[in-house]
């Protein structure tokens, strides 16, 4: 299969960016679009030109490393996918992509596709912790938990952290990441010391790091590589008011 590539390049944080067309050659429809990639910049260096920057580790889907824009789409088109499991047979032959890094003011462009997501590390130092004493590990069973409750836990603790919800969210929104992490801790007894303050400082971090507010469009959801349902967004509101009220 052959492909164009319009690819996002830019040197670094505070240089002009623009975008570069590539022409990707005999490329097989098994190849994920991260080894697509992987092509193109050995024939780029073979030419001693400079590789396309783009993160990446587990490719496996689960480390929530890759992510950029793929004709617009957070991951590209298919949904439920992370972008190191989307295959080039998604695509058609001759087909012009256009790829390029999340754009939000919280997440800035390193270089070329590759963006900073510490402000993500800084909404869990906020409240991603539950408090307990050290020692040995505790039973399993030791505390019990309701099934619903437990599968609803598991659910949220499906976030990776990529960043697509917000890379698909016109006000560049946090919220679906923050309310699966505040969730996912908030739906067991031992998150529960910690509940009412977590919803608010993790909140306020994300507010501070530059995010913007939700306005339920509703484009997180459909972004979500893991399919997080945005009824955990409606969850941390109840827990923010409830802190709110408490305080």
């Amino acid at each position: 299969m052959d492909f164009t590539l319009k690819v996002w390049r830019q040197a670094g944080p505070d240089e002009k960016g623009r975008l570069i067309t590539y022409e990707a050659h005999d490329i097989s429809s098994d190849t994920s679009f991260l080894e697509m990639l992987d092509i193109v910049n050995e024939r780029l260096l073979e030419k001693g030109e400079e590789p396309i920057a783009f993160d990446h580790d587990c490719r496996e889907g689960i480390c929530g490393m890759c992510g950029c824009m793929v004709n617009g789409h957070a991951h590209g088109h298919q949904q439920g996918t992370t972008l190191c499991q989307l295959h080039m047979r998604e695509f058609n032959d001759g087909d012009t992509i256009y790829i390029e890094p999340w754009r939000a003011k919280a997440f800035p462009v390193v270089k070329d596709l590759v963006v900073d997501r510490s402000a993500f590390d800084a909404i869990i130092t906020a409240g991603g912790f539950i408090s307990m004493r050290t020692g040995s590990a505790p039973d399993g069973n030791a505390i019990p938990v309701p099934k619903k409750s437990a599968d609803q836990a598991m659910d949220a603790a499906q976030c990776i952290g990529c960043g697509a919800c917000v890379a698909a969210c016109p006000n560049a929104s946090a919220m679906l990441f923050t309310s699966a992490k505040i969730s996912h801790l908030g739906l067991v007894p031992q998150g529960q010391p910690e509940r009412m303050r977590r919803a608010r400082a993790m909140v306020d971090a994300m507010e501070e790091a530059g995010f913007g507010a939700c306005t339920n469009h509703g484009e997180c959801e459909a972004a979500c590589p893991k399919e997080i349902s945005m009824n955990f967004i409606a969850r941390l509101n109840r827990d923010r008011l409830k802190a709110a009220l408490v305080e």
